[in-house]
């Protein structure tokens, strides 16, 4: 076997490296390559990322000589006269590209859009220079895959204007887009480089997109972290009130604010991160994420809002499988409803379509089993290799008679998409 070792002279990115060997056969007719793939993806909670004082941004695209940006249309109604500020106090030129980004412009006309924008059609970008990103899920998603395509690898900065864009999608390695009834059913394994998180910036968010977001940081507490579950059992609701606290003078809940955020990061991060490119199926994070790729779409629903739907589905499911106690299901459907997330939804009921979910969900998972996340105790999980029709029946059917108590039956406050489709 022999090693190959490359130096920097010839380097096409100063972000990512990698290393290999191959191996020749004594007969001569056989040859044998393994390679590795090196990156790194860092996060990083700053204030004020548009306040020209601020270094973070400038930092990275002061030596590219400008900056290429795609941006979100709303967010560049609130934001892009400051983002335009910011690089014209640095010197630095900015060329943007504002684009919808709505749950139903996650297509690969899209994405086609995007890359021929920032490629030869457009501006040309080189193939070691970050993109600038600006935006929620959609965007980070849509553009993300965009930057997988173009050149075969081009870097980006993400900087989430949302709850899901800041702890979820956002420094996410999977970029994606929807296919037919299925959500992210077409995309590639490419994070950002850098994901700067600036709560600032979510004082503009509507409340039903605030709401839906904060779904992911749930998601993370409920299955890895059971004092960030503490923290919004105590302070969610003051979260949402205050678009995490960036609203009011209250210095101590700024704190909770920062401490959420980077429990919820790390609890991500150091999961996903760590299995970027999805060769392991222990992941805590895809709690939420099983039945419901098929039944969001059906219903409409806003991402959020079936992850939620789904995680306090599974809980009763768990309870059934003597992994959770009621009380500690009763108190994440408390934490939900607490925030106006759904825990109950009549599509789940279609135990067809849930079965369909099932099929599609294992062959992506690698086909040998479900690895569907469940909690086993608050902040711990586990997960179940298989669940038979009879058994997801009755905990639909369980969880349906806990729901029925709540004079809503488990419904969450401004659930559905607006998205011309769903309108």
């Amino acid at each position: 076997m022999t090693a190959l070792r490359h130096t920097d002279e010839y380097a096409t990115s100063a972000h990512y490296s990698g290393t290999g060997d191959i191996r020749c056969d004594d007969d001569r007719r056989s040859l044998t390559v393994g390679a590795t793939f090196t990156l790194r993806s860092e996060v990083r909670l700053v204030d004020g990322v548009f306040d020209p004082a601020t270094p973070d941004l400038a930092e990275v695209y002061r030596p590219a000589g400008r900056c290429v940006a795609v941006v979100d249309a709303t967010v560049d109604r609130f934001h892009g006269a400051a983002m335009r500020a910011y690089f014209s106090a640095h010197g630095i030129p900015l060329t943007t590209m504002v684009c919808r980004a709505l749950e139903e412009d996650k297509t690969v006309d899209a994405v086609c859009r995007m890359a021929a924008f920032l490629g030869g059609d457009g501006c040309d970008m080189a193939r070691g220079e970050p993109v600038l990103v600006v935006g929620g899920g959609v965007l980070a998603d849509t553009a993300g895959l965009a930057c997988a395509l173009l050149n075969r690898r081009t870097p980006y900065v993400m900087v989430g204007t949302s709850i899901v864009s800041a702890v979820d999608a956002g420094p996410s390695p999977r970029t994606c887009v929807n296919g037919t009834l299925m959500k992210n059913a077409l995309g590639a394994y490419h994070p950002p480089v850098l994901t700067l998180v600036d709560r600032g910036l979510f004082r503009t968010l509507a409340p039903e997109h605030l709401r839906h977001g904060v779904a992911e940081v749930v998601k993370m507490a409920a299955v890895d972290d059971e004092q960030l579950f503490t923290l919004l059992q105590r302070h969610g609701r003051a979260l949402l009130d205050t678009r995490f606290a960036t609203t009011g003078d209250d210095p101590a809940l700024a704190a909770v604010a920062d401490e959420v955020l980077f429990r919820s990061l790390y609890a991500y991060m150091r999961h996903e991160g760590t299995n970027m490119f999805e060769t392991r199926q222990d992941r805590p994070h895809a709690y939420g994420h099983t039945w419901s790729t098929k039944f969001e779409p059906v219903a409409g629903l806003l991402h959020g809002h079936a992850v939620a739907v789904e995680m306090a589905l599974t809980a009763t499911l768990a309870t059934l499988v003597g992994w959770l106690d009621d009380d500690d299901r009763d108190a994440l459907l408390a934490v939900c409803r607490d925030l106006g997330l759904a825990v109950h939804h009549p599509v789940v009921e279609d135990l067809e379509l849930m079965r369909l979910a099932q099929e599609t969900v294992r062959r992506k998972r690698g086909g040998t089993a479900l690895w569907a996340v469940a909690p086993r105790g608050l902040g711990r999980c586990d997960y179940l290799a298989e669940v038979e029709g009879s058994l997801l029946a009755e905990a639909v059917d369980r969880h349906r008679a806990r729901c029925g108590a709540f004079p809503d039956g488990g419904l969450g406050r401004d659930m559905y998409l607006r998205d011309a489709r769903w309108a």
